[in-house]
This record gives C-alpha cells, structure tokens and sequence, in this order.
C-alpha cells in the first residue's frame, strides 16, 4: 500500500500520539505488517493517514490520540525502567497504581540508580523530551567511594573520552567529603549508558549512590519512594515552552497535580 500524499500526519507518529508505541517502535510494527489503514495491510512506515482513517494495529482499532500527559516518578533502587523483565525482576511498572493509564518512561535510570524519573502517555512527547537537540539538562545528587581531587574533576568539565566514546563536558561541584565517600552535584546535558558511573570509574571513584534530582525544567522535590505525581496542563505547558518543547495542540482540558501512592501489585 503506496500513499505519497502530504496531508495528514505520518502513520509512525499517529500511532506514537495515541501513545501505541515511540515512533521507532511503531515502525517495527508496520514492518511486521500488523497495521492496516482503511481495510490494507500497510507495508511502509513512509505513509500518511487522516483524521478520517480507520487505523486498526492487529485488527483492533486504535483509540483516538488522548490528551498529551506527564507525570514524576520517584524511582526506587532496584527497579528496571522496562514493563517486563527475563529474570522476572521488579519493574517501574510493578510501583505504578491500577488507576494510572498506560504510559512510557521518557528515558531511563538504571536498576541502581534513583530518583525522578518522567513518565508520559504520549509517544510523541516522549520523543520530543529525549532528543538531544532538546538541551534539557539532568541534574544529579551522586555519592562516590574515594576523594575526588578538583583536578581531575576539571577533565570531566572540558569532557573526555572513555574506550573511544567522547562524553560531553558536564557541571560538577564537590559539595562535600563524608568520610570515606564524597557527595557531588553532577549536571548533564545527554544521558549515555552509565555516562556518571563510567565517568567516576575514570577518575578512580566508585559510585554508591546516584540520584536524579532535575529532569529540565521538572524537579524530584519531596516525592516518596515509588509515588507518582501527574503534573497539570498548564505547569507543563509553561515549564516546557521555556526550554523549547511545544506539546500538542489538543491539550486542552484542565488537570490539577494529583498524586497516585497505592501500589497496583504486590511486588514480590
């Protein structure tokens, strides 16, 4: 099925703003020919739909994309940022509450590592918050094992090569030493794989502890372990427009920030 219109929306980012998959996902689903448009199996992602299209993913329809939303959530330690896990691990998903819609984490935290971490219903959105062209920055609270000397942490701010990768220079502050373990305030403006941990192992440093305390313009503030936290409309809308982030125009119902504390299954 061939469509070389420009109207409408391509069919990867429709099914991303009714928050099926992320677009790249959504692509994979319609190489694997389980998404049709009007009655045809869709054989290419390069293909744009309208508003009166009937999309259907494995013969069921699609819902219409909902409003765009975000929510913060307080990562615990030893959850994966994934809905399901080989060694049946706990996930984010095992913390989230039966009332919260089906939503994407925006990025990532690994299993021992903590704190804010976004979540939203909208693939689009999701993509948006990621792109590095986005320069949002991420700020971390990080307990090493050692004595960082501000020498060495200077190479970190002009950015350096670790097994041939380049990372970016971040903004680090030594804010203080606690025994045998310091405590440093680390901003990065991309997230790599275990760019923090990878870092200090450089410099001779074991991380024991890292939080994510600053994802943009949205912060961890006082939320609990495991408690998830919607932000309004309008607190999105504003926080978002100052860093160059538009959402949809279709969020246009008023939402209050509400906070979801029950846990949706018993973790094991």
């Amino acid at each position: 099925m061939n469509n070389q219109s420009s109207k409408g929306n391509r069919i990867a980012k429709v099914l991303s703003r009714a928050g099926i998959a992320s677009r790249r996902e959504a692509e994979k689903i319609i190489l694997e020919g389980r998404v049709k448009v009007n009655g045809e199996v869709l054989t290419s992602p390069a293909f744009n739909v309208l508003n009166s299209d009937i999309i259907l993913i494995d013969d069921d329809p699609i819902a219409k994309p909902d409003e765009e939303r975000l929510w913060c959530f307080h990562k615990p330690v030893g959850a994966i940022t994934t809905a399901k896990d080989e060694k049946n691990r706990k996930t984010i998903y095992d913390y989230f509450p039966s009332n919260l819609p089906r939503v994407m984490p925006v990025g990532r935290l690994d299993l021992n590592s903590e704190g804010l971490l976004l979540l939203t219903n909208s693939g689009e959105l999701k993509r948006k918050l990621e792109l590095p062209s986005s320069k949002l920055s991420r700020l971390y609270r990080v307990r090493v094992k050692g004595r960082p000397k501000e020498a060495s942490l200077e190479s970190l701010r002009s950015g350096i090569s670790i097994e041939k990768e380049f990372f970016r220079p971040m903004q680090i502050s030594l804010d203080r030493q606690q025994g045998a373990n310091a405590w440093l305030t680390i901003e990065l403006r991309e997230g790599k794989n275990r760019e923090i941990r990878r870092a200090m192992s450089e410099l001779g440093l074991q991380v024991n502890r890292l939080i994510r305390i600053e994802y943009g313009p949205f912060k961890l503030g006082n939320l609990k372990h495991g408690e998830v936290m919607e932000i309004n409309n309008k607190s999105i809308r504003r926080s978002l427009r100052g860093v160059g982030v538009d959402l949809a125009k279709a969020n246009s119902k008023k939402r209050s920030q509400t906070k979801y504390s029950e846990v949706s299954r018993k973790l094991h």
